[in-house]
């Protein structure tokens, strides 16, 4: 099977078949820097993030550019609502932005190209519009003239026949009463008392949020890329009016490939601000969800569908980590005594591709991975793959933090390390890295204690204060061993 992904532009699945052959230009649609990143964020960005780890690992020179949008009203409004500057709240939240992708384990882009460093390009693909009538100027504004476009629409399914109002996005006060049609949208923003502006052919302003993208794919990339990313609500209007405004400038494709990752719901109900339920990352991250469980949690789902954020699903992605976290860090924590070589290199490309796998099995379940994500990029399907390798590593790492003796014979230790050798390889594929398990905070008399409570409500019949009592143990990273004859041992999981 070839690999294959969803396009958007046709809604069908297609094989990948890039411009250039062994090459991949990808453009990532990048955040407007005016707060912290969401859960919206970390879903795009991880999953666009195994995307390019995938792409890399099967052989593709890859060449990822994301943008910051940092010019935009509502980082107009976040610098006035603080008296600080539209550059200071830029600054501040690209900083947050690289830490919080860090957390996440996610690759910097190879580019990442600001709107205010790209306002030339901007300007020049402004005029060449003006040139061909595509463009026209209202009261110090510049707009796109949706019927100049061919075949508007084509992304989005929107008939531009249909008078909706807003149709531009980020739309101001009166500009709907100075474009021709609702769907036209602004190139350049006429600058307003106070307002940052730079000097044009059309008078003091600042770009439209979706010229900068055209501007900066053609800057960083070319004319026509392999993929363009975003997520889906993102496909109207923004990369609607990217197609429109490119492909009329540059009288060419601008993406072969458009990719688009479904939304992220709370509870059922899309995540919203207005409606109280909008995490950020960095509150999640600072409650103490590992970074590895959220991003476990993100590749359950396809990047297509949507994900249903609850307690519950965070809960189950917490403990399936723990489980798989648990075989990746076997070999280093416990390499030594194993005999295991810790330094072995996760290199580019299929293990078998380099003969580094003489088992059967081993080789089997590393296919299994591939034609999981050589179908549309089914993370999930993968994800059950490294599932199936940990199992037995998982059983021995038990048995090692228990202090029982695992003396196994010496093919079996060698078909065991094979095995993990493999894990750390896929895992790393899909950016899952063992974590340090958060140390119990309960001295050794503490939990001794504890454990004397729970006997003593199991002997009492008390069954859900035992119960309790576990639990809170296991939140503080204590695991219990129940043995035969009423003794219960214990380790730091």
């Amino acid at each position: 099977m070839s690999l294959r992904f969803t396009n958007s532009l046709t809604s069908r699945t297609e094989a990948f078949e890039p411009l250039t052959e062994g090459k991949a230009s990808i453009y990532c649609c990048g955040v407007t820097v005016y707060d912290l990143c969401h859960l919206g964020h970390a879903r795009s960005y991880i999953n666009w993030d195994v995307l390019r780890r995938y792409l890399i690992w099967r052989g593709y020179d890859v060449t990822y550019v994301q943008n910051y949008t940092d010019i935009d009203d509502k980082i107009l409004n976040r610098a006035n609502e603080e008296g600080i500057t539209m550059q200071a709240v830029s600054e501040r939240n690209i900083e947050a932005f690289e830490i919080d992708m860090g957390r996440l384990n996610i690759l910097p882009a190879d580019r990442m190209p600001r709107a205010t460093s790209c306002i030339e390009g901007i300007q020049t693909l402004i005029s060449e519009l003006e040139t061909k009538g595509a463009a026209y100027s209202s009261d110090g504004d510049v707009y796109f003239d949706i019927s100049k476009a061919r075949n508007y629409g084509k992304l989005s399914g929107r008939d531009p026949n249909d008078q909706q109002q807003g149709a531009s996005g980020r739309t101001a006060d009166g500009e709907e009463s100075r474009k021709r049609h609702p769907f036209d949208f602004a190139l350049w923003k006429g600058a307003k008392a106070g307002e940052p502006s730079w000097d044009s052919p059309w008078g003091p302003g600042r770009p439209g949020w979706h010229i900068e993208c055209s501007a900066m794919v053609r800057q960083e990339l070319g004319q026509t890329i392999d993929i363009h990313l975003g997520g889906g609500d993102l496909v109207f209007p923004h990369h609607e009016n990217e197609i429109a405004q490119s492909e009329t400038a540059n009288g060419t494709t601008l993406a072969k490939l458009w990719m688009h990752n479904g939304m992220v719901n709370v509870g059922g109900t899309k995540m919203s601000k207005s409606l109280g339920n909008f995490t950020t990352i960095r509150a999640l991250l600072d409650s103490g969800i590992s970074p590895m469980t959220l991003r476990l949690f993100v590749l359950q789902a396809h990047y297509r569908k949507p994900l249903d954020f609850t307690a519950e699903a965070l809960e189950a992605a917490a403990t399936g980590w723990k489980g798989l976290n648990a075989a990746l860090s076997l070999g280093d924590r416990h390499g030594d005594s194993l005999d295991w070589s810790t330094a072995a290199a996760l290199t580019e490309g299929a293990m078998t591709a380099d003969g580094d796998l003489a088992d059967t099995a081993l080789v089997e379940l590393e296919q299994r991975f591939i034609s999981a994500m050589d179908d549309d990029l089914n993370s999930s399907g993968g994800l059950a793959v490294l599932f199936d390798l940990a199992k037995p590593l998982r059983a021995l790492a038990n048995r090692l933090e228990r202090g029982e003796d695992a003396a196994l014979p010496e093919a079996e230790l060698i078909g065991l390390e094979g095995r993990w050798q493999l894990l750390r390889h896929l895992a790393a594929v899909l950016g899952l890295r063992a974590e340090a398990e958060a140390a119990s905070n309960l001295d050794d008399g503490a939990i001794d204690a504890a454990i004397t409570a729970r006997k003593a409500a199991k002997a009492a019949k008390n069954y859900a204060e035992a119960d309790r009592i576990r639990d809170e143990l296991t939140a503080q990273g204590v695991e219990l061993i129940d043995k035969p004859g009423g003794v219960t041992e214990w380790i730091r999981a």
